[in-house]
């Protein structure tokens, strides 16, 4: 199993990117899906996470500017981060995982979002 993560980019304040994971087979059902970020010096945080039924949680900090989606057909997961902020500099990865399977855990490498100000 691999996710890849691509979409991230140089973005100037006020702007948007749409990151996206793709996964390699159907990884995402029975699962929570979800973006993490590390931005350089701090610990790697949850940015928002969506269950296989449509459930949808997002940090405090990007509430009402980052939407989180998942398209089963297409293996695939979305980030829309709106309203980018510099603060929102990081390096973004995705994560599948089934709570009740320890082993069903995967990651995908990181891709760098930078907002310039």
């Amino acid at each position: 199993v691999q996710l890849q993560a691509s979409g991230g980019g140089l973005v100037q304040a006020g702007g948007s990117l749409r990151p996206s994971c793709a996964a390699s087979g159907s990884v995402f059902s029975a699962a929570v899906m979800g973006w993490y970020r590390q931005a350089p010096g701090k610990e790697r945080e949850l940015v928002a996470s969506i269950t296989s039924g449509g459930t949808t949680k997002y940090a405090d900090s990007v509430k009402g500017r980052f939407t989180i989606s998942a398209d089963n057909a297409k293996n695939t997961m979305y980030l829309q981060m709106n309203s980018l902020k510099p603060e929102d500099t990081a390096e973004y990865y995705c994560r599948t995982r089934r709570p009740f399977t320890p082993t069903f855990e995967y990651w995908g490498q990181g891709t760098v979002v930078t907002v310039s100000s």
